[in-house]
């Protein structure tokens, strides 16, 4: 089950690539068959539903020029990603849980 900020967030991206879609002159159908799926799940995009890979929605998104994460070329996307991918390395490889005894350090 979605929160309700997942929800909306997703029914938000769905109604941005359908501006974007009727903003190019773009069917629906030719809308999917530049995805490479089918016009229902198209419809399914721009409904917001959660059952569409997160792929597929995603280069809806970069076919209609929705940027993505902000970033208005891949090239800034690669970036981005690179900038990420340091970050990544800088942590820690393994998220242990807290012990559940507290630790007695009264001496």
């Amino acid at each position: 089950m979605l929160s309700p900020a997942a929800r909306q967030a997703l029914r938000l991206l769905g109604g941005l690539i359908e501006e974007g879609r009727i903003r190019k002159g773009w069917s629906r159908e030719a809308l999917a068959q530049r995805i490479g799926v089918g016009t229902i799940t198209v419809r399914r995009i721009t409904r917001g539903e959660p059952g569409v890979a997160i792929g597929t929605y995603f280069e809806a998104a970069a076919l209609v020029d929705i940027p993505l994460f902000g970033q208005e070329s891949p090239r800034e996307l690669e970036r981005e990603l690179s900038r990420q991918q340091e970050k990544l390395t800088l942590l820690p490889s393994r998220v242990r849980r807290p012990a559940t005894e507290p630790v007695d350090d009264d001496f």
